[in-house]
């Protein structure tokens, strides 16, 4: 280490890595495509009020917004959004269509345009005409997508079709002149995929209770002369089977992953292509979700693995798949392919979510887009550890382990370190290994970050996804709680001085630490679930309305159940202190369920905060929020934790 090093208490250690850092680097590039020989995909916007913006790679490498601010490319389809844009080239230039997030509108971009013009009308009813995954089909003059229609004021009162949407504009006052696909037969669609012949579509649809990931039905449809699809027809997946994504390859094959085996592998025309225990596909939580993308020579490239994903080329013909060289150890559910060139998002836990180039001729990869810069020296990122625990039954239980970094602290002889454990959202979902700089902001000042992916999380096949069927606010507290103990028992973490973290379904598992046990000292709870019986009941969205039925059980057969559960319901049990941050826009958990749980525990004495952000919603975006909440964060550990972080605004906590 060197004559420079410090004897400093853990959490009071220097860092450069402020809030407004990390702030700054949240987010990633998604939806990445080819327009024409272009790259282009999506970008956050954090310091522009949390937009999204549509980015342009020219030839000469240089990069280019598409979209000035208050253009904001992001769908709200089923909530969490899908695929906002398509754009073709011709010898004019290029035409865009994309979805705006403020009226949900889709808009065209034409070559020449000065203004993006609006193609379907707003509607006054509920959350009014959404679309996601468009299409442009330029021989027809529409765009093909997926249309979501409220027909009335409940989150339940909802429905959603392939639809039309003419390109010159006529439907922008006119709801009749929206063409519908096919009839309405499931309650959730993906956008259709044609094949190379023009003559067939393909897509995937699920119906309640059932989330995508436990069940979808691949249903193919021949397109008619008129373009509207005919003698539709389920041809894989089902209750117990998750079809992920389909697509066709260049031969006219259709091409799907499935999890028939327990694991999401490929398959061609119903034929294995690659039988391993690892994944090929992952949770549909958006619509338009890509892990893999067929080559105009057959081949496939894939995004594939087990806990962590790799980005590959698949051999239909030998099962083989060749991955690319490269410091990546994570790539997203995003790619496309053009010829022979595949464009994916990695990052590693050196480097940040990155636009990456492979070419699947020389197997060379490259990053050509949002190329990570070291805002920091990256001596104060974290080293994590990728660890397995084991957990109550003898359970292993996945996690990654970042104790306390910095290149020029050290802590005193026998003080032990606190550590903050992080449970993630979903819940079926899963903490990927890469480079965040949230993280770093507390291993930087002396704090151990833990992230658990607990039992129901993804990356581990269909048994340990299933874990958290009928328990959740069980097996994911009793895993977070065992990794927490872990550290505490094998010396690398102080038992006094532990806290549990999570926003969305990590909310709602780190209030419910609170509530049903005494491991930590403290917590910090954003945008949570509270309340299951409020939630299960119409206080959320339509997409996830159902999902206690397999999380917690049947809300017809085991009430009792719902109620046990809730944190809402066990404010009594709350000894420790901790901070609630909300959104005052979240539909999905909505701020009432946060304002009753802090009625049950006025006056009980436990200190606490209540942050709710205007503007905000599922997902904090803007960067003044985000510099706000990491702060109060720290200074909630500081206080209970008796630290000193230095410099960090003091949170006003009340009884």
């Amino acid at each position: 280490m060197g004559e420079s090093v410090q004897t400093l208490a853990y959490g009071s250690w220097p860092s450069p890595i402020d809030a407004a850092l990390a702030a700054a680097h949240d987010g990633r590039p998604e939806d990445v495509g080819f327009v024409g020989d272009e790259v282009w995909w999506t970008a956050p916007r954090p310091a522009e009020g949390g937009r999204r913006t549509l980015v342009r790679r020219h030839p000469d490498g240089t990069e280019e917004p598409v979209l000035p601010a208050p253009w904001n490319v992001r769908s709200r389809v089923i909530e969490y959004g899908g695929r906002p844009w398509d754009a073709l080239a011709d010898g004019t230039g290029v035409t865009v269509v994309f979805v705006n997030f403020a009226d949900q509108r889709l808009y065209a971009l034409e070559p020449g345009g000065a203004e993006p013009r609006p193609l379907t009308p707003l509607s006054p009813v509920g959350g009014g005409l959404r679309w996601a995954e468009p299409q442009l089909r330029p021989e027809r003059g529409e765009v093909w997508c997926v249309l979501e229609e409220f027909t009335g004021d409940g989150p339940g009162d909802v429905r959603r079709v392939p639809a039309a949407v003419p390109l010159d504009g006529s439907a922008a006052d006119d709801r009749g002149a929206v063409r519908e696909l096919v009839g309405e037969r499931h309650r959730f669609v993906t956008g259709p995929r044609v094949s190379p012949d023009g003559r067939r579509a393909a897509w995937l649809a699920w119906d309640h209770p059932r989330m995508p990931w436990d069940g979808t039905e691949l249903v193919v449809a021949d397109i008619g002369a008129d373009g509207t699809f005919e003698q539709p027809r389920t041809v894989a997946g089902g209750a117990e089977e998750s079809v992920a994504q389909v697509d066709w390859a260049p031969d006219g094959a259709l091409l799907f992953a499935s999890d028939r085996t327990g694991w999401w592998n490929l398959y061609r025309d119903g034929r294995p292509l690659c039988t391993r225990e690892e994944e090929f596909g992952g949770p549909l939580w958006k619509l338009g979700r890509r892990w893999f993308a067929p080559l105009d020579n057959g081949l496939v490239a894939v995004v594939h693995g087990r806990g962590a994903t790799a980005l590959g080329i698949l051999d239909p013909e030998t099962g083989e798949v060749v991955d690319a060289a490269g410091p990546w150890t994570e790539f997203t559910d995003t790619l496309a392919a053009h010829g022979e060139r595949i464009v994916a998002v990695g990052a590693s836990p050196r480097s940040a979510y990155e636009v990456v180039e492979l070419d699947a001729r020389t197997g060379r990869a490259r990053v050509i887009g949002a190329p990570h810069e070291d805002a920091v020296d990256p001596a104060y990122y974290p080293e994590p550890r990728i660890r397995v625990f084991t957990g109550p039954d003898g359970r292993e239980i996945h996690a990654h382990v970042y104790p306390p970094h910095h290149p020029e602290c050290t802590a005193p002889d026998g003080e032990l370190p606190p550590y903050v454990v992080w449970a993630h959202g979903g819940p079926t979902s899963r903490s990927p290994l890469v480079l965040d700089l949230e993280i770093a902001y507390f291993t930087s000042r002396g704090i151990g970050v833990a992230e658990v992916n607990y039992g129901g999380s993804t990356g581990h096949g269909r048994e340990y996804r299933n874990r958290l069927r009928g328990q959740w606010g069980v097996v994911d507290v009793e895993d977070c709680a065992a990794v927490a103990l872990a550290l505490a028992d094998e010396g690398g973490a102080d038992r006094e001085r532990l806290a549990v973290r999570g926003g969305s379904a990590g909310g709602w598992t780190a209030a419910a630490s609170l509530t049903a046990t005494d491991v930590y000292a403290c917590g910090t709870i954003i945008y949570p679930i509270l309340d299951l019986t409020g939630w299960g009941t119409g206080e959320t969205h339509d997409f996830e309305s159902q999902y206690l039925e397999t999380l917690v059980g049947p809300l017809a057969e085991v009430p009792q159940r719902y109620t046990e559960r809730s944190p809402a319901e066990h404010a009594d049990r709350v000894r420790a202190p901790f901070l609630l941050l909300q959104g005052l826009d979240d539909v999905i958990c909505p701020p009432a369920q946060c304002e009753r749980f802090l009625d049950r525990i006025a006056g009980r004495g436990v200190p606490h905060a209540y942050i709710a952000f205007e503007g905000e919603g599922h997902g904090f975006r803007r960067a003044e929020t985000m510099v706000r909440a990491l702060e109060a964060e720290l200074s909630l550990y500081a206080q209970v934790f008796r630290i000193d972080p230095r410099g960090i605004p003091t949170l006003e906590l009340t009884t």
